[in-house]
């Protein structure tokens, strides 16, 4: 049996014994990571690691969008956001376009903090 990478292993973990809140922040920091590795590609000139890295953005964000509970207004607002995200991470795989990229990562880099203000206050409470 092979052995298994400590590394694979320990973030396997992670995210197995993570609150529902600590994944929805991994998969924030996974979305700015992807987009950023796309940027980097663009610059690079590497069209299909620029395309494989927009598009695993998309997936967080389309997953994003599907998991949104609607019984809540701000689902709305969120719902709204994601989709305008997707919109400009569609238009930056078609013309490989690194400013639109950037402009998307700022969004995702808010909805992050967002995210983790929002569990600081759940944890006060």
């Amino acid at each position: 049996m092979p052995m298994q990478n400590p590394y694979e292993q320990y973030q396997r973990n992670k995210v197995l014994t993570a609150t529902p809140a600590e994944v929805t922040l991994m998969l924030y920091e996974g979305a700015i990571k992807f987009c950023n590795i796309a940027i980097m590609a663009i610059e690079n000139k590497d069209m299909e690691k620029a395309h494989a890295n927009i598009m695993k953005t998309q997936r967080i964000i389309e997953e994003f969008r599907n998991t949104l509970d609607r019984r809540y207004e701000v689902a709305e607002d969120f719902d709204r956001i994601y989709v305008y995200v997707l919109r400009r991470l569609f238009e930056a795989n078609i013309k490989k376009d690194k400013e639109i990229l950037v402009e998307v990562n700022g969004h995702l880099r808010s909805l992050r903090d967002t995210w983790k203000e929002v569990m600081k206050k759940c944890n006060k409470a």
